[in-house]
């Protein structure tokens, strides 16, 4: 091989370029980050929102920067609004998807004795089982395009209990194994699976927590860092996750957090 063709492999190593994606719940945050990431490395993306008036506004911002990004509203809660998600990435891509971001996700803090049925079922229904119907509804796009990668957007709350957040860390730490076994059942075709836990990430889910000095003051103290984190700290993570580079990395649960969740405080 010549140099020029090394070097060209090498480049084609860090790069997305001609590959498709989508990412749930696109229109703030780290999935936000997360679309401008991909696309800025020249994946077509296409992403969705509850809020039609936050993805329209993003998608125009996206449009003036010359970004390849689609969009639609989805509520990931609802299975048939899902199934239609995935129709619509099946037309835009024409059968065949690289990367699936799975990144839509809520959750509020509440003692374990007062959450309700409802609550609950709401939780499981936007942050896991959202998660496993989408991977389901792409595996034959994702198989299809010969080298595919799913993300999972998890949190350190999956690994270390955190208080009055219990289902939310259920869901989250019910994610992080559906990466590893994802992971291993469908290795044979060459799809990736692996799990991001971000610790406190500077977003519109954590500013309620954030505003609060004290609140702010006691997590920072428990972050080796001394910081809280940027969506773009994460998205980057998620980024390589998809690349060839990353091409022998599956079933993997890995920490963007400060070196919170290893600290003994």
């Amino acid at each position: 091989m010549e140099k020029g063709e090394r070097s060209k492999c090498s480049n084609n190593r860090w790069s997305l370029a001609g590959m498709t994606a989508l990412v749930t719940g696109g229109s703030k945050g780290i999935g936000h980050a997360i679309v401008e990431e991909l696309a800025e490395l020249g994946a077509a993306v296409h992403t969705c929102s509850r809020n039609e008036e936050e993805l329209n506004k993003c998608l125009e911002k996206w449009r003036e920067m010359k970004f390849n990004v689609t969009g639609s509203v989805c509520d990931v809660s609802s299975r048939s609004q899902r199934e239609e998600l995935m129709e619509r990435v099946n037309s835009n891509f024409k059968g065949k998807l690289n990367i699936l971001i799975n990144n839509a996700g809520t959750g509020f803090p509440k003692a374990a004795v007062d959450v309700s049925a409802d609550q609950y079922s709401y939780l499981m229904a936007t942050n896991l089982e959202s998660a496993f119907h989408l991977s389901q509804l792409a595996h034959p796009l994702l198989k299809a395009s010969g080298r595919a990668s799913i993300v999972f957007i998890s949190s350190i709350a999956g690994l270390v209990a955190i208080t009055n957040i219990s289902i939310y860390s259920a869901t989250k730490g019910a994610l992080n194994q559906l990466a590893k076994n994802l992971a291993c059942e469908w290795a044979k075709d060459n799809i990736r699976a692996n799990s991001i836990a971000p610790g406190a990430i500077s977003t519109p889910l954590m500013k309620p927590v954030l505003d609060i000095a004290a609140a702010k003051a006691r997590e920072v103290s428990r972050i080796p860092m001394g910081r809280i984190g940027e969506a773009e700290e994460v998205s980057s993570l998620a980024a390589f996750l998809c690349m060839p580079a990353a091409s022998y990395i599956t079933g993997q649960v890995i920490c963007i957090d400060g070196g919170r969740a290893v600290f003994d405080s």
